[in-house]
This record gives structure tokens, C-alpha cells and sequence, in this order.
């Protein structure tokens, strides 16, 4: 697991740096694209392991890192950032959430990131999910960013974000006030475009994916032990 997480660091690091320059800009677009399916792919495999249930649990409960959380709790927040900011900040368009019913579909009694929650109220957040349904969401959201991100042209990696953005960040609802969550309105809005690109459009995946095999390897264990 450390050789590969390395490798991920290296593949981002990699593309980052073609990102960089005019001339193998397009090169690191493509790169980018490949690798968020190669995440992806991880992530699909990771949920063709468990049962339902498994999704709910948190055996690194009092942890202060991302693998605190849950598995369902990691692919709602994973795609719900990147809905968000491809969405409001970079296409300012509708996000994916709103369509084709997917919040319905889901059983998610929120739209927020998650950021907010806590202890017990991330894994009674978890057990509402349906989880295909959840998984059908994080396709459409990857897919759809993939085609904002191929449009992408260099000079527009430099565009940067205003007060109204964040306003308008503020009233979809989509950023709970909480402290907790709040900060990411800044977060974001105080990026460019590029600023996405990295985060959370590759970094973020890799960290919360991360996350996602550490848990998967301690219920695994936890089965193993019974």
C-alpha cells in the first residue's frame, strides 16, 4: 500500500509539472484524466468487496484523519466537493446533484460536503445512502468534470474567483455555515483555476482514496480476526 500510494504521488506530481507549461499542457490534461480513472477504478473495487453495511462502519472512529470517517461518508464528500467547484465555481452551471433526481435517488437528507458532521452523525449519515445510487452520482460527477476540464485552455488556469462567486457559493446551499465547513468557501474561492485543478480535482481523491484502503484493510483484518 505505501509503494502505491507512493506512485500516486509521483503520477500527480508529474502531471502537476505538465500542467505547468504551455507546450505540454494538453500532455498533462490527458495524463490527469487517465489518472482520476485509475482512482476511480480503486474506489469501484474497493465497494465490490463489502456488503452494504460495511459502508456505515468506522473502525478508525477516534482517528483525526480522513480514514476517521466512512466509506459511503468518503464518496459523498469526494464527489460533492467536486460537483461544487466544477460546477459553481468553474462552469457556473447546474451541479449533477440536481439532476436527474440523484439526491432522491441517494436518500441524502443533505447537499452539503459532510465537512460538518461528526462522531456518530457521519456514520448514521452513511447508513441513509444507497450506495449504487451514491456510486452512479460519483460517475456522473467525474464524467462531467472530465468534459470541463478538456475544455479547459491554458490562459484560462489563471482565472481567478470574486466576492460574487463566493456569494453565490454561499446561497446554493451547498457549504453548510458550520466552522467546521464554512472555510472552504475561502478555500476555494481564494485559488484559480489551476489552484482546482490540483485540488480537488486529483490531490483530494488521492488523499480521501487513501483513507478509503485504510478502512477497507481494517474491516478486512476485523473480519479476518472473527
Amino acid at each position: 500500500m505505501i509503494d502505491m500510494n507512493k506512485e500516486w504521488g509521483e503520477k500527480n506530481k508529474e502531471i502537476q509539472k505538465l500542467l505547468g507549461k504551455e507546450a505540454t499542457y494538453q500532455q498533462g490534461i490527458e495524463k490527469l484524466i487517465e489518472f482520476r480513472a485509475e482512482l476511480f477504478e480503486t474506489m469501484i473495487q474497493i465497494e465490490n468487496h463489502f456488503p452494504r453495511e460495511a459502508f456505515d462502519l468506522m473502525p478508525f472512529a477516534k482517528a483525526s484523519g480522513y480514514h476517521s470517517k466512512t466509506l459511503g461518508y468518503s464518496i459523498w464528500h469526494i464527489f460533492r466537493i467536486e460537483d461544487i467547484v466544477a460546477h459553481e465555481l468553474i462552469a457556473r452551471d447546474a451541479q449533477i446533484l440536481f439532476q436527474k433526481s440523484f439526491q432522491e435517488r441517494i436518500g441524502a437528507p443533505m447537499i452539503t460536503t459532510g465537512n460538518e458532521l461528526k462522531g456518530d452523525e457521519i456514520s448514521a449519515f452513511s447508513r441513509q445512502l444507497d450506495i449504487k445510487c451514491l456510486l452512479d452520482y460519483a460517475k456522473a460527477v467525474m464524467r462531467s468534470t472530465n468534459e470541463i476540464i478538456k475544455k479547459l485552455e491554458y490562459q484560462q488556469l489563471k482565472r481567478t474567483f470574486t466576492e460574487e462567486d463566493k456569494k453565490k457559493l454561499e446561497a446554493s446551499g451547498s457549504v453548510s455555515a458550520d466552522e467546521n465547513a464554512v472555510w472552504l468557501i475561502d478555500y476555494w474561492c481564494n485559488k484559480d483555476v489551476r489552484g482546482l485543478l490540483k485540488m480537488p480535482f486529483s490531490r483530494h481523491w488521492i488523499m480521501h482514496i487513501e483513507a478509503m484502503l485504510r478502512i477497507e484493510n481494517k474491516i478486512l483484518l476485523s473480519v479476518g480476526t472473527k
